[in-house]
C-alpha cells in the first residue's frame, strides 16, 4: 500500500480518515489507540475528534493521540523530546517588538517622518513578520540581503537595506545576550528536532504515524513529513489532489493556483503524483456520520477545469459540453448589510430541517459578526469560534475611549462616546452614568463645542440654562447634579489628563500606568471595584495581560507625549484575536447553536458539513491582497529566497475549493458593494463563471434576496401614511406668538403645533459647526453695538471705529483660526460698507434721526374668536426721523425674501414690526408711521453690502395694513376648534428650515403626493 494518499474533493476529508483509521484494525475499539496523527492546526486536530466520535456512534473506544504540528512546544514533550528542554524560550513577542520600535525610531530619517512609537511600532511589526518569514523559509538574511537590491533598484530601498542589514547583525546578539529565540526559530528547531528524534528512533512495532490534511510546507515541516513517510507505519494523507492535469502545467503552477502548495510538498517529500494512493467514498454505515454531507462527485473536476492555470486553458474549447452543478448556487447581494441579512436568513432556513448543519465560511470578520447579529433576530446564537479581534472587545474600546477623550480636550463626541460605555460608571451605577451623561448632553454639550477640557465645562455650566437641567428626565435612573458629575469625571480622568497637560514627554510605561488608573477609576460602580469590571472575562484578562506585557516592555522606549497612547494601543492590538465569542457576551455557553457555525478560512479547513456559504468573495478579502510588506519589494524578496506573497493566494485558492466541495449545497455570496466602493468580484468566481458561459451555463441565483425582500414587509400593499391633521382644543392652542414665528405659522402650521401645543424643542446638533447663523450674529451684535453709541462718536471713530467693533465681537465667538480668518476680511468690508451708506443716508435728511437696535416690543390683539392674542418682536433698527417718521431697517447676511413673497404675506417679518410701531410697541419715542422698510443685505462678498426698500409712499401704507389684516384672519381662523395644524399646506411656500419635518413624516406622505399628482 502507498505511503502517501489523496482523498478526493468530494469526500468529506475527516470522516474518511477515521474511518479508515479504524477499517485498517477492523474497527477494534482496543486498538484504535495505537498511534499518532498529525495535523497541521488545532482546530483541524479538534474536527478530527469529533470525526472519529461520530463513527464510534456512541459506542467506547480509544482515540489514537491527535496533534496539530504547528503547536509543538515543551507541553507536547511527547512529540519533541528532551532536544526541547535545551533551546532558549521564545521572546516575548511585546518584548520583541518594543525592542525593534526603539531600533527603528533611532535610524533618524531613515524611513521618512517616523517620530513617534506609535509611527514605529507598525514598521515593527512588519519587521518581525518579516523575520518569521525568512526563518520559516530557513532563509539566511544576513547572508542574502547584500545582494537583494542589486541593480536599478529607488535609492529609498538601499536605505532599507542598509538598515536591515544593521538589524541582521545586531539582533541575534541581541537574543544571545537576552536568552531568548524569535518564536519562528524555535517552531523551526523544534520541528527540526522532532524529526531527527523519529529518524534515530521509529515508534514502536505496530503503532502508526500518519500526517492528514497537508496542503503547503516549509522547510522545518517537510522534514517532519519525511521522517513520518521513513516510518514503518507512516503515511501522509492529502486532501484533494488533481490528478487529471497534465505533467507539464502540473510542473509550472503558479503560487496562486490552488494546487500550487501541494505541488510543492509532494516535491519537498520526494513524491510523484504517480506514487499516490486515492482512496475513494468511505462506507455509508449507520455510523459513519457522513451520508448527508456527500458532495456532488463531478463538482471537484468542474472546479478544477473551471481554474486551469492561463497555460492550460486551451482545454475548455476541447470539450463545451454542459457540466453538472449540482448544489452550488451563487447569492449577489447589493451591500454588505444585504449580503449578511441573506445569508443569515439562508442559515436559519437550512436549521429547519432536522440534523442539518450550516456554516458560513470567510475571511471579513465584519461579515461575521454581521451575520450573526442577523440570526439572533431569531434566537439563534452562531457559533463564531474564530473569536473576535483584541481591539474590537468592549474593554479595549473602552481603554483607546479614554485616551481620545482624555488627548482630545475632552470634546463632546469623545467625552460622551467615553461616558455612554456599558463599562463607564465614575463610582455611580451605570444607568445612574449615563442619565447623568444624557443631561451633561443635553445641558452643556449641544451646539458649538465648550472650549478645551474641564473648565470649558465649567465656563458651560455657568451659563447654562436652568431648565435643562431637569428636560426630559431619564427614568428610571435619576442623574447626579452636573456640577457634582463633572467632578466625578475630572477625578477619574485626573491620572491620564495630569500626563497629558505635562510640559515634557514622559516614560511609556508611566503613560500606560495613568491609563489604567483612569479606566479603573471610570469602571467603578457604586457597588463594584473598577479593576473586577474592566478585567473580567476572557476579553479582559487577555487584555490585561497585554497590558501588563506593554508596560513591563515597554521601558526600552524613549520618552512620548500622551498622543501617542491611542495610536500605540491600535498598533500593538492589531492582528490579536481574543477566543471569546461575541454572541455569548451575556449568554450562557449552552446559548450556542449546536448546528450552525461561522468559521474563518484556517477553522474550516478540512470540516464538512449539509450546507455552506462561501461570504465576501471580493478580491482584497478573499484571496488577499498580496503586499509584500514596506521592508522589501516583490523583487527583493525573490532574490533574498522568501516566499512570494502570492503563496498567500494560493492557499486561499485551494480553502475556496475545499469549501465548495464540503458540502452538498454550498452558496458563493458576493456583495456588489463594499464601505461604499464597488467591489471586483474574486478571480475564482469570475473563472467560473466565465468556464460555464462557454457552455451556455450560469450559476443558479439563490433564492435567499427574494426571501429578504419579502422580511419585515406588511402582509398587504403598502399604504402611504396620510398628512398628520391635528386639531388641538382651542385652550391648548398659543395665544401668544413671536413675528418670526407668525411667518412659520403661515408657511408650516403643523410646527407651531409641535413647539408650543407638544412642547417640542430641536436639540442642537453635538459639536455643532459654525454657519450662517453664527455669522449672521457676529454682524447683528456688532452692529448693536455700534448704533447704541452717540452719533458724535460713531463719526469721530469712524470706519475704524466699526471695523474694531466687527473684531472684537468675531473674537467672542471663539471660532476655528481658519473659519476666524476667513470671515475677518468679509467683516471689515462690511464695515466700510455701512459706514459709507449712513454718511449718505445722514446727507439726505434733515434734522434729528434718533436710532435704536435690536428693540423688543409687544402688541395685543383684541377682538378675535378665541379672546386677546400677544405678538412679540424684535427690530433690527428703528430710525426716527427728523420729520416724526420712522424708517425700520432689517439686517439680512443671507437670502433675501422674495418682493412677491412680502406682498403675498409669505414674508411679512418686517411689515409687522411697521405694524406693530404705529401702535407703540416699541416704546413712546418710536409711536409713528413707517415711512421706508429696508433690507440691509450685508454679505461682505465683492459688493459687501446692498440697501434694498420694500415700499414707500401710499403702496407702503396699504401693504402695512394688508399685512396686519391678515394676521388678524391668520388668527381668526386657528380661534376655530376644526381648522386643522397642517405640514407643509403650500410647498411652493414651505419654509426654509423644516425642524418638525420627520415628527410630521414628510418624506413619506408628500412622495404619495408627488406620485399621485404625476
Amino acid at each position: 500500500m502507498s505511503d502517501v494518499v489523496t482523498i478526493p474533493p468530494h469526500v468529506p476529508f475527516l470522516d474518511a480518515v477515521a474511518t479508515r483509521w479504524m477499517a485498517e484494525i477492523a474497527d477494534d475499539p482496543q486498538r484504535s489507540g495505537d498511534g499518532l496523527i498529525l495535523l497541521p492546526s488545532r482546530r483541524a486536530a479538534r474536527a478530527l475528534t469529533e470525526a472519529f466520535l461520530r463513527h464510534a456512534d456512541g459506542r467506547p473506544m480509544l482515540l489514537p493521540r491527535i496533534a496539530p504540528i504547528g503547536s509543538l512546544d515543551e507541553s507536547a514533550l511527547a512529540l519533541s523530546g528532551q532536544e526541547a528542554l535545551d533551546l532558549p524560550p521564545a521572546v516575548e513577542p511585546l518584548r520583541r517588538l518594543a525592542t525593534l520600535t526603539r531600533l527603528i525610531l533611532q535610524a533618524g530619517d531613515a524611513f521618512g517622518d517616523v517620530r513617534t512609537i506609535d509611527q514605529a511600532w507598525p514598521l515593527a511589526q512588519a519587521l518581525a513578520e518579516l523575520m518569521d518569514d525568512a526563518e520559516w523559509a530557513e532563509c539566511d538574511l544576513a547572508e542574502r540581503l547584500p545582494a537583494a537590491a542589486e541593480g536599478d533598484f529607488a535609492e529609498h530601498w538601499h536605505l532599507t537595506l542598509r538598515f536591515l542589514s544593521i538589524v541582521t547583525g545586531i539582533w541575534p546578539a541581541w537574543l544571545a545576550e537576552e536568552g531568548v529565540m524569535n518564536p519562528a526559530a524555535r517552531q523551526v528547531a523544534l520541528l527540526h528536532a522532532q524529526a531527527r528524534r523519529w529518524h534515530a528512533s521509529p515508534l514502536p512495532g505496530g503503532e502508526r504515524l500518519w500526517a492528514v490534511g497537508f496542503t503547503d510546507a516549509m522547510p522545518s515541516v517537510l522534514a517532519v513529513l519525511d521522517a513520518v513517510l521513513a516510518m514503518p507505519g507512516g503515511r501522509l494523507v492529502l486532501p484533494g489532489v488533481d490528478l487529471s492535469l497534465d505533467e507539464a502545467s502540473w510542473t509550472a503552477l503558479p503560487d496562486g493556483h490552488p494546487q500550487a502548495g501541494i505541488a510543492r510538498l509532494l516535491a519537498g517529500v520526494g513524491r510523484n503524483r504517480a506514487d499516490l494512493a486515492q482512496w475513494g467514498d468511505p462506507p455509508h454505515d449507520a455510523g459513519s456520520g457522513d451520508a448527508g454531507m456527500a458532495c456532488p462527485v463531478d463538482r471537484g473536476a468542474v472546479l478544477a477545469r473551471a481554474l486551469l492555470p492561463a497555460a492550460a486553458l486551451g482545454e475548455w474549447l476541447r470539450d463545451t459540453t454542459p457540466v453538472a452543478m449540482d448544489g452550488l448556487s451563487v447569492l449577489r447581494a447589493a451591500d454588505q448589510q444585504e449580503e449578511a441579512a441573506a445569508i443569515a436568513l439562508l442559515l436559519r432556513q437550512a436549521i429547519a430541517e432536522p440534523g442539518h448543519r450550516a456554516a458560513l465560511v470567510t475571511p471579513d470578520r465584519g461579515l461575521a459578526g454581521r451575520v450573526a447579529v442577523e440570526l439572533a433576530r431569531w434566537g439563534v446564537v452562531a457559533d463564531d469560534s474564530a473569536g473576535e479581534p483584541l481591539g474590537a472587545t468592549p474593554p479595549a474600546i473602552f481603554l483607546r475611549l479614554v485616551v481620545q477623550a482624555a488627548t482630545g480636550g475632552l470634546s463632546p463626541v469623545a467625552l460622551l462616546s467615553l461616558l455612554k460605555h456599558p463599562l463607564a460608571a465614575c463610582g455611580l451605577s451605570p444607568g445612574a452614568c449615563r442619565a447623568s451623561a444624557r443631561l451633561l448632553e443635553r445641558a452643556l454639550l449641544r451646539g458649538p463645542a465648550p472650549r478645551p477640557g474641564i473648565d470649558g465645562l465649567r465656563d458651560r455650566l455657568a451659563v447654562a440654562r436652568d431648565d435643562a437641567h431637569g428636560a426630559l428626565a431619564d427614568r428610571p435612573d435619576a442623574p447626579e447634579d452636573l456640577a457634582g458629575f463633572v467632578d466625578r469625571v475630572e477625578r477619574c480622568l485626573a491620572p491620564l489628563l495630569t500626563l497629558v497637560a505635562a510640559p515634557a514627554p514622559g516614560p511609556v510605561a508611566d503613560l500606560l500606568a495613568g491609563l489604567v488608573e483612569a479606566a479603573e477609576a471610570l469602571a467603578t460602580t457604586d457597588d463594584r471595584a473598577g479593576a473586577d469590571r474592566l478585567w473580567a472575562g476572557e476579553d479582559g484578562n487577555v487584555l490585561g495581560q497585554h497590558l501588563a506585557a506593554l508596560i513591563a516592555f515597554c521601558d526600552v522606549l524613549p520618552a512620548q507625549g500622551a498622543t501617542i497612547l491611542d495610536g500605540l494601543l491600535a498598533a500593538s492590538m492589531a492582528g490579536q484575536t481574543v477566543r471569546s465569542r461575541r454572541g455569548l457576551r451575556g449568554r450562557d455557553a449552552t446559548a450556542l447553536h449546536p448546528r450552525i457555525f461561522i468559521w474563518g478560512l484556517m477553522e474550516a479547513r478540512l470540516q464538512a458539513v449539509e450546507t455552506m456559504v462561501l461570504g465576501a468573495l471580493v478580491e482584497t478579502v478573499w484571496p488577499p491582497a498580496t503586499d509584500p510588506g514596506p521592508w522589501m519589494s516583490r523583487p527583493m524578496r525573490a532574490r533574498v529566497g522568501l516566499p512570494s506573497p502570492e503563496r498567500a493566494i494560493g492557499q486561499a485558492a485551494h480553502d475556496f475549493v475545499a469549501c465548495a466541495c464540503a458540502a452538498p449545497r454550498v452558496v458563493l455570496s458576493v456583495p456588489g458593494r463594499r464601505d461604499g466602493a464597488p467591489t471586483v468580484p474574486a478571480r475564482w468566481l469570475v473563472r467560473l463563471d466565465a468556464f460555464l458561459a462557454g457552455r451556455d451555463q450560469a450559476l443558479a441565483a439563490h433564492p435567499a434576496l427574494s426571501w429578504l425582500s419579502r422580511l419585515d414587509r406588511p402582509v398587504d400593499a403598502p399604504r402611504p401614511v396620510a398628512p398628520p391633521r391635528p386639531r388641538p382644543p382651542l385652550a391648548a392652542r398659543p395665544r401668544a406668538l413671536t413675528i418670526t414665528e407668525i411667518e412659520t405659522w403661515m408657511r408650516d402650521p403643523y410646527a407651531i403645533h409641535a413647539r408650543h401645543i407638544l412642547g417640542l424643542r430641536r436639540l442642537k446638533e453635538i459639536e455643532e459647526p459654525a454657519d450662517a447663523a453664527d455669522y449672521g450674529t457676529i454682524v447683528h451684535a456688532a452692529l448693536d453695538r455700534w448704533f447704541r453709541q452717540p452719533a458724535e462718536r460713531r463719526s469721530a471713530a469712524g470706519e475704524a471705529g466699526l471695523r474694531a467693533t466687527f473684531a472684537e465681537e468675531l473674537a467672542a465667538a471663539r471660532l476655528r483660526p481658519a473659519l476666524a480668518a476667513w470671515w475677518a476680511p468679509r467683516l471689515a468690508r462690511i464695515a466700510a460698507w455701512v459706514v459709507q451708506a449712513e454718511a449718505a443716508r445722514a446727507s439726505g435728511q434733515a434734522g434729528a434721526v434718533v436710532t435704536r437696535t435690536e428693540r423688543s416690543g409687544t402688541v395685543e390683539l383684541s377682538g378675535l374668536p378665541g379672546g386677546p392674542f400677544v405678538l412679540r418682536g424684535r427690530a433690527d433698527r428703528i430710525d426716527r426721523n427728523g420729520d416724526g417718521g420712522l424708517t425700520l431697517i432689517d439686517y439680512k447676511t443671507g437670502t433675501l425674501p422674495r418682493r412677491k413673497s412680502v406682498f403675498a404675506g409669505w414674508s411679512s417679518q418686517l411689515v409687522l414690526e411697521a405694524a406693530m410701531a404705529e401702535r407703540g410697541a416699541f416704546g413712546a419715542e418710536l409711536v409713528g408711521r413707517a415711512r421706508e422698510l429696508l433690507y440691509w443685505r450685508l454679505t461682505g462678498g465683492p459688493e459687501a453690502g446692498e440697501d434694498l426698500p420694500v415700499a414707500t409712499g401710499q403702496e407702503l401704507d396699504d401693504l402695512i395694513a394688508a399685512s396686519w389684516d391678515n394676521l388678524r384672519g391668520l388668527i381668526a381662523m386657528y380661534d376655530d376648534p376644526a381648522q386643522p395644524y397642517l405640514s407643509h399646506p403650500r410647498p411652493e411656500e414651505g419654509p426654509r428650515f423644516a425642524d418638525y419635518a420627520r415628527l410630521a413624516r414628510v418624506a413619506e406622505w408628500s412622495a404619495a403626493r408627488d406620485e399621485a399628482g404625476s
